[in-house]
């Protein structure tokens, strides 16, 4: 079964290099363990960001620095064993987090995030996959009037960079959720983002949307990729057939280094691992839109499966043991002001986020390794900035000059 490229992972950054590869007249071969859009696309709190401008930095003040060491947090946790193997990387986040550092690094970020709503709105329309956009924008929620106000300077200066927002006092937030109990000083609705009932069907839709462009959807394991004798690649399905290809594309999320360090290349990824669990509304206390708790750190998003919980980051290997008071702690919270009804899940859904110490995502080529190519590393926003990233890749491998400058994200910055 021969192909031009084989793309290795079906995540929304797979699934949107691969459509944007076969776009470009190439024959592609998209294949992952799982089906399309099951592993951490699945689990996320389904808002495609237009607004998120600047990367997730570290907080640095001393307070933040002292009640996470306590790992009680419950926006951050860890596990020790494992944060003590990524100090290196760690610290290196928290020197990118400085207010110098960090500006520049939100202005190269800037230039993905302002194309990812218009390539996401292009491919729902080609997928007839609107019916999966719950609603516009969100509500960022906040307790103090100082941390609200704060809020609401952040968001006049992103306006600047076109993205638009309403400022909502606490009575405001009284209207427009009704169903929320407790006193707010306020909220931030940033008006850009779109919200998708269920992302893993968002990936599902634009993989078919591949495959009835010609595309082909294979299960299998990508750590049985390895060289041909004339320079190009082979992995194995798990039907028994063998693809080929000239080229591979690993978008493997956390696993891709676990892959490319076999062929020579590694780069240092921070695992941040997230929970969910799904609610059943409450009769006649509905949740319009979806809302962060900008104090702790949470999520809950009106989902097709009911309300989802989603936690914050959790520093973990991705095939540590799963742990669950993370999500519990979240949960207490969020019953004293969300319409939460019983669980239904039967467990929590739990997914890895991989983070690079820059921030910033990585795709390109991978140095020193003919014909292999990468996109990983999306941190916080592999939802929102998938189709992007497939475009832009696309553009590299045919040999066009992107319309970005893809410079900031080459993986050759790492190793």
């Amino acid at each position: 079964m021969t192909h031009d490229i084989i793309v290795l992972g079906a995540g929304m950054v797979g699934v949107g290099c691969a459509l944007h590869l076969q776009a470009r007249g190439q024959s592609v071969a998209l294949l992952d363990r799982r089906a399309p859009g099951l592993e951490t696309s699945y689990g996320n709190a389904g808002i495609i960001q237009r607004e998120a401008i600047a990367p997730y930095a570290l907080p640095r003040e001393p307070g933040f620095l002292l009640s996470g060491a306590g790992n009680r947090r419950i926006d951050v946790r860890y596990r020790a064993a494992d944060v003590a193997r990524l100090l290196g990387p760690l610290w290196a986040y928290y020197r990118n987090s400085a207010p110098a550092p960090h500006a520049r690094i939100s202005r190269e970020y800037e230039t993905l995030i302002a194309h990812s709503l218009e390539t996401h709105q292009q491919l729902m329309h080609d997928a007839g996959a609107n019916d999966l956009v719950a609603g516009q924008g969100y509500l960022m929620l906040y307790r103090g009037e100082r941390a609200l106000q704060g809020a609401f300077q952040d968001a006049d200066a992103r306006v600047q960079s076109g993205v638009q927002h309403t400022k909502l006092t606490g009575a405001d937030v009284a209207r427009e959720e009704p169903a929320l109990t407790g006193a707010f000083a306020g909220a931030v609705r940033w008006t850009d983002p779109v919200a998708i009932r269920s992302p893993g069907d968002l990936v599902q839709a634009y993989a078919r949307l591949f495959e009835q462009r010609g595309g082909s959807v294979h299960l299998g394991d990508a750590m049985t990729l390895r060289r041909t004798e004339a320079g190009g690649w082979q992995v194995d399905t798990t039907g028994g057939a063998t693809l080929e290809a000239k080229q591979v594309v690993v978008a493997l999320g956390p696993w891709t280094m676990q892959l490319t360090s076999r062929f020579g290349y590694s780069a240092p990824v921070i695992p941040k691992r997230g929970y969910h669990m799904h609610y059943a509304p409450l009769p006649g206390k509905p949740l319009n839109s979806t809302v962060i708790d900008a104090e702790y750190g949470y999520v809950v998003a009106p989902m097709k499966d009911g309300l989802r919980l989603t936690t914050g980051a959790e520093l973990a290997r991705p095939d540590a043991p799963r742990t669950s008071g993370q999500l519990d702690a979240a949960e207490r919270i969020a019953r004293q002001t969300f319409p939460l009804g019983e669980r239904v899940d039967p467990e929590p859904w739990m997914g890895t986020r991989p983070c690079m110490p820059d921030m910033k995502p990585v795709f390109g080529a991978v140095p020193d390794v003919p014909g292999m190519w990468c996109a990983f590393g999306h941190g916080h926003q592999g939802f929102t900035l998938g189709p992007i990233t497939g475009e832009l890749l696309a553009a590299m491998m045919a040999g066009a000059t992107p319309r970005v400058d893809v410079g900031p994200f080459s993986p050759g910055r790492f190793g």
